[in-house]
C-alpha cells in the first residue's frame, strides 16, 4: 500500500540563525562614581579622598536624575560602580585597593556596589571584548575620496566625519588639491571634528585605546553587549576575601549583596573635567555602533513594561557630570 504525504514542509535553519538572545536584570540608572588609577592611591589615598568629597556634593541629585522618564509611582532602581586600570598600569593588589576605594566612599556616605577592571574589557573568557565592539562600527565612507587613506579595520582609526584630504589623493602629474576643512557628520553649522585612534599595535601585542575600553564599559553597564547571543560579563559575588592577583579577581564584581541589577537603561557618570576628551570619542564611537536588532528590542520591550522610553540611540542614554577641582 502507497502512502501520500500531504501539506508537509520540512525547513532546516543553522544553529545561529535561532540563537536566543540572553536576558539580563536592569536598574533603571547605573551610576559610575569613577575611574580610578595608580596615582590616586598615593600620600596615603588623599586624591581619592579628595575626589569622593567632590562626587558626594553631586550624589543628592541622583534619585532625582533617576527618576526622569519613569512614572510617578515607580521608585528607580539605582546602582553605582567604580572602574579599577589593570590594564595600562597595574597597582597593588586587589585585597588591598578595592578596600580603599571603599573606605574612601564610605567617608563621604557613599556606597560603592560593584567594581570592575579595565583589562577585562579588552579581554574577557577567551573573547576579545574591544574587537566586538569594533566589529559593530558601521562607517560611513566618506564621499569624495580614493581610498588613498586604508579602511578602519588596518589603520586603527575612527572618525565623526570626513576629514582633510592629503596631498597623496591627487593623480599623478598634477598640482596637490588645495586644502579643505574636514566635515563633521549630520551637517551642523560649525564642524566639530574628532580622529579617534581605536588601538595601537606594539611589538608585543595589540594595545586598545582607553576610549574603546570605555565603550566596551558603557555598552555593558546599558546591556547591550552581546557575543552570539550571550552577556559577556555577568556580576560576581565572591564566597571569600578578594584575590591578591589582579587575574584572579571576576570583570565585575558585585560589592553590596543588596545592590540593584548592574546593568540599567541608563548610566550617569561622575568624573573629573580632564576626561572630557575621552568621553567625546567614546560618544564617537558609540554613535557608529550597530547594536543587534534583537537585543534593541529586547531592552526597549523591558523598558516599555516599565513606562519608560528609551532613547533609539545609545548615546542618548547617557549623561555625565564632569566636576572640576
Amino acid at each position: 500500500m502507497g502512502h501520500r504525504v500531504i501539506g508537509m514542509d520540512v525547513r532546516f535553519q543553522e544553529a545561529a540563525a535561532v540563537r536566543r538572545t540572553e536576558s539580563v536584570a536592569y536598574s533603571h540608572l547605573s551610576v559610575e562614581l569613577g575611574h580610578f588609577y595608580a596615582e590616586d592611591f598615593g600620600d596615603g589615598c588623599e586624591e581619592l579622598r579628595r575626589k569622593f568629597e567632590r562626587i558626594a556634593d553631586w550624589s543628592a541629585a541622583i534619585p532625582a536624575l533617576a527618576r526622569r522618564g519613569l512614572p510617578a509611582h515607580r521608585e528607580p532602581r539605582i546602582s553605582t560602580c567604580f572602574m579599577l586600570d589593570d590594564y595600562f598600569h597595574r597597582f597593588g593588589t586587589p585585597r588591598e585597593v578595592i578596600p580603599q576605594v571603599q573606605s574612601a566612599a564610605a567617608e563621604h556616605g557613599l556606597i560603592l556596589d560593584y567594581v570592575a577592571r579595565e583589562s577585562s574589557f579588552a579581554r574577557h573568557d577567551g573573547a576579545e571584548l574591544a574587537r566586538l565592539v569594533v566589529d559593530t562600527l558601521v562607517v560611513e565612507p566618506p564621499r569624495h575620496t580614493t581610498g588613498s587613506r586604508p579602511p578602519l579595520s588596518e589603520s586603527g582609526w575612527l572618525s565623526n566625519g570626513k576629514r582633510s584630504p592629503g596631498h597623496v589623493d591627487a593623480p599623478a602629474m598634477t598640482l596637490p588639491r588645495p586644502w579643505s576643512p574636514p566635515l563633521q557628520s549630520g551637517d551642523p553649522r560649525h564642524s566639530i571634528f574628532v580622529d579617534i585612534e581605536l588601538w595601537s599595535d606594539e611589538p608585543d601585542a595589540r594595545v586598545w585605546a582607553c576610549a574603546l575600553l570605555a565603550s566596551v564599559w558603557q555598552m555593558t553597564r546599558l546591556g547591550v553587549l552581546r557575543h552570539r547571543g550571550e552577556t559577556m560579563t555577568q556580576p560576581c559575588r565572591l564566597a571569600g576575601e578578594l584575590p591578591t592577583d589582579w587575574d584572579e579577581l571576576p570583570a565585575i564584581v558585585q560589592l553590596n549583596p543588596a545592590a540593584a541589577p548592574f546593568c540599567a537603561y541608563r548610566t550617569l557618570t561622575l568624573m573629573g573635567t580632564q576626561y572630557l576628551p575621552v568621553e567625546l570619542a567614546v560618544r564617537t564611537i558609540l554613535g557608529q555602533v550597530a547594536v543587534p536588532p534583537a537585543v534593541a528590542q529586547q531592552v526597549a520591550k523591558r523598558a516599555g513594561g516599565e513606562g519608560l522610553h528609551l532613547p533609539s540611540e545609545l548615546v542618548d542614554r547617557l549623561s555625565y557630570v564632569f566636576i572640576s577641582d
